[in-house]
């Protein structure tokens, strides 16, 4: 069939795109770049073209629909995603061990689980012989201590049948002091005609309520985070009841007491070059200037020897730039949270940032959780990391020996190059999942930061120290909700400090504290020698007197 072209007029059929195939060249609206001509003879080659035209075009519209079906399913399980998260956040553990996964870890990596093994011997019974001992006798009443057929008495004999129990006796009550009085012998003129000997000084002048009543409420409240409400209510079981608002109005007063025992400690975490640092929100109810909200933040630097919380009302960088100023040098472990990274002293080399591998961890481990049919990429990363931990700490315990740290030092090398070489192939896939070349993304960035414990041993892989700080006024922030004024929060950030350093050294914060207040109430405020106090000032005397805490149980 011969096709026959015209250059217009009544005898030719316009053809549009397959949108518009129902219009006619004279009453159709359609462009002259989408039309073609055909001959009005040829009706087989107008309707194949035609259908030619709409297979092209639903074509296009299957394709473009595949295309949105695939991004609605990919959205559907981002979202599916973050639910299991969120449910995870809200009603899930918040422990991270996945105790399965870890025994598969130990068990293929030859190690016994941690805790007792059947068929070993126990540690038996606690010792207590450090506390006094309360002699009780116990004896028969007249009755018992008879025969029971004939009536006749039994008659003592030497030595007792001798057991033990512990027990705890706290009472609350008052101290009369009687203070005796003299007449002189003499008629000397400079002396009264009665002198009565002077009274022992008092924590807060014309106070009612004694030392051990405000040792009581700072441990109470700052080292064992219980709100001072519920500590009223149990001293009045024991028949004292303290008003609430004299026990805050005496926290005021006891603030300035602690200022100087702060500054030695900031001095002192200063000092050193190894630091951990975290942050935890935090609540401050008392109004303040250009500050909306009761929404503070609490910040943390731990050395190894000295404990600093900056209480304020930012996150911003600005925080850990005013601790550190510009004069330290050393190693800050941290998460990968960015005011870290904006620090001067980063920037300048002084200090070199150590990212947290828990943190990366999480990454993967929440991959797992989230998303189904991501679990073993995810588990297989966690399991990688958890076999360097462990390389890592074997390496640690070699730190003393040469001979021993040498192969555990390069067993570590070799898994941090392993862990790097798989990063690299996988995210050298062009079909990479988008979940997993984030995450991959992640490690890359902080690749340096994360691998510095390589080449200095001594830095921990982790920044669990810092968050484990955190912990106690974490419970805090849930039982007392936070600070009523701007400075009770910094008495606690003071106390957090103090009770925080203490039990870094194993001192028991009881008779320190003590001592300390007492030291503070015959100097009527701070005693001049207050950075004695300090842990690493205590003399030989101090140190047998605040000896550590027992070892737990077993």
């Amino acid at each position: 069939m011969r096709k026959t072209w015209y250059k217009g007029g009544m005898d030719a059929l316009e053809l549009a795109l397959p949108n518009e195939l129902a219009r006619t060249a004279h009453g159709g609206l359609v462009p002259e770049c989408a039309r073609v001509r055909l001959c009005q003879s040829c009706p087989v080659k107008v309707e194949l073209f035609a259908l030619r035209q709409q297979e092209g075009y639903y074509r296009a519209q299957h394709e473009r629909a595949c295309e949105r079906e695939k991004a609605l399913k990919e959205e559907i399980e981002a979202l599916k995603a973050k639910v299991r998260m969120r449910e995870r956040e809200l009603f899930g553990r918040k422990s991270e061990r996945n105790m399965g996964l870890r025994r598969g870890r130990e068990a293929a990596a030859g190690r016994t689980p941690r805790g007792h093994r059947a068929g070993t011997p126990g540690h038996g019974r606690k010792s207590y012989a450090h506390l006094p001992v309360v002699e009780e006798w116990v004896e028969l009443s007249a009755q018992e201590c008879r025969c029971s057929v004939c009536g006749r008495p039994f008659e003592p004999v030497g030595g007792s049948e001798d057991s033990e129990q512990v027990e705890v006796a706290v009472r609350a009550y008052r101290r009369r002091l009687r203070r005796r009085r003299y007449r002189p012998t003499c008629q000397c003129p400079h002396l009264p005609a009665v002198v009565a000997a002077p009274p022992p000084p008092k924590l807060i002048p014309k106070g009612r309520y004694g030392l051990s009543v405000w040792v009581t409420v700072l441990l109470d409240k700052y080292e064992f985070y219980r709100p001072l409400g519920r500590l009223v209510a149990d001293l009045r079981t024991q028949g004292l009841a303290l008003s609430p608002g004299t026990v805050t109005d005496g926290l005021r007063r006891l603030a300035p007491l602690f200022e100087p025992l702060v500054d030695g400690l900031v001095a002192r975490n200063l000092a050193e070059t190894q630091w951990h640092a975290d942050e935890t929100p935090w609540r401050v109810f008392e109004p303040t200037e250009g500050k909306v909200g009761p929404g503070w933040w609490l910040w943390v630097f731990r050395s190894p020897s000295a404990v600093v919380f900056v209480l304020d009302p930012t996150r911003s960088a600005q925080v850990p730039e005013a601790h550190f100023g510009v004069g330290v040098a050393g190693i800050l472990i941290v998460d990968r949270y960015a005011a870290y990274k904006a620090l001067r002293v980063v920037k300048l080399g002084q200090v070199l940032l150590a990212f947290c591998w828990q943190h990366v961890r999480r990454d993967f481990l929440d991959v797992a959780r989230d998303w189904p049919d991501q679990r073993d990429w995810g588990l297989g990363w966690v399991a990688a990391i958890g076999e360097l931990v462990h390389l890592n700490h074997l390496r640690v315990e070699a730190l003393g020996s040469a001979a021993a740290f040498a192969p555990r030092d390069a067993a570590v090398r070799s898994a941090v190059e392993a862990i790097a070489a798989r990063r690299d192939a996988e995210l050298a896939q062009p079909d990479l999942h988008p979940l997993r070349r984030r995450t991959l993304d992640s490690l890359l960035t902080h690749w340096e930061g994360l691998t510095r414990f390589v080449d200095h041993p001594e830095v921990p892989m982790d920044n669990s120290e810092a968050e484990r700080l955190l912990r106690g006024p974490a419970v805090a922030r849930k039982t007392f909700y936070g600070s009523v004024a701007l400075w009770a929060g910094r008495l606690a950030a003071a106390l957090f400090s103090l009770f925080a350093t203490l039990r870094l050294r194993n001192i028991n914060p009881r008779p320190w504290l003590t001592a300390y207040l007492e030291a503070c109430a015959r100097h009527g405020g701070p005693p001049p020698d207050a950075a004695d106090f300090l842990p690493w000032n205590l003399s030989d005397e101090h140190r047998r007197q605040f000896a550590g805490l027992p070892p737990p149980d077993p």
